[in-house]
């Protein structure tokens, strides 16, 4: 046996016994009831996912195949509920969905024969399943791709694009209620614009970046990294709130150890 792996074995064997230890002693409840269980079982995928930081192994693999396979199932049954049986057979067969599955369907839903067409591309789908029939999930994938890209390319365009472009035309001069001057709203406002500025002419490439423009350039590299770093982060600040709730859960709910 290895030397790091002998050190290894020492250190999860001494945790295995200090956390016996705790349990025998009562400071840990023991996993009888249906949320002990729970709460050790989701300590055991923690720490199987945390000891990828050490290296690969078959903890780590167990616990990620876990993690996916149950989240693919899970998702799948919330589909069929919330999707399939409401969206699909509820317009289908109103009747008979009101009757077994969804009861708030209204009596008065009548048979809409133009859901027949999802049926169709859903059945044709399931054909990339076939090693011979492939080609016949193209035409349902590609209605479903082409469909969905035209209908997100609206919403962002509406939300995101436009949304963004209001926002940047603002006035300088800055009045509140009463027509009293606003001086940090105004300075919002310039910043606003110069910035926006300033980072349009950064990717202004028929104008050799010298002097004048070379300089608003190199401004606007400044805002983007302004921007970008305090996107990065503000993502890393929820990883390390989901992290401190890892902690947390394992310190406290499964160990009891902070102070209540």
């Amino acid at each position: 046996m290895k030397r790091e792996t002998k050190i290894w074995t020492i250190i999860l064997a001494v945790a295995g016994i200090w956390i016996l230890s705790r349990v025998l002693t009562g400071a840990m409840p023991e996993p009888v009831s249906r949320k002990v269980i729970g709460t050790w079982i989701g300590a055991f995928f923690t720490l199987a996912l945390f000891s990828f930081l050490y290296r690969d192994n078959p903890f780590y693999k167990f616990a990620e195949h876990a993690f996916v396979g149950v989240s693919a199932a899970y998702w799948m049954v919330v589909g069929f509920w919330t999707t399939i049986i409401p969206n699909l057979l509820g317009k289908l067969a109103p009747d008979f969905t009101r009757s077994h599955y969804v009861p708030g369907i209204s009596p008065d839903a009548r048979t809409e024969w133009l859901y027949l067409v999802p049926l169709i591309l859903g059945i044709l789908l399931l054909w990339r399943l076939s090693p011979k029939g492939g080609w016949i999930g193209r035409w349902p994938l590609a209605f479903i791709l082409g469909t969905t890209a035209g209908i997100r390319l609206i919403g962002f365009l509406e939300a995101d694009f436009l949304l963004q472009i209001r926002q940047s035309i603002k006035p300088f001069l800055a009045y509140g209620d009463g027509g009293v001057f606003e001086l940090g709203a105004a300075f919002s406002s310039v910043v606003t614009v110069v910035a926006t500025l300033c980072a349009l002419t950064y990717f202004f490439f028929s104008v050799e970046q010298k002097g004048v423009v070379g300089g608003v350039a190199r401004v606007g590299i400044w805002v983007l990294m302004i921007t970008f770093g305090a996107g990065f982060g503000y993502t890393v600040m929820g990883r390390v709130a989901l992290l401190v709730g890892r902690f947390q859960f394992l310190l406290d709910d499964w160990l009891h150890l902070l102070a209540k």
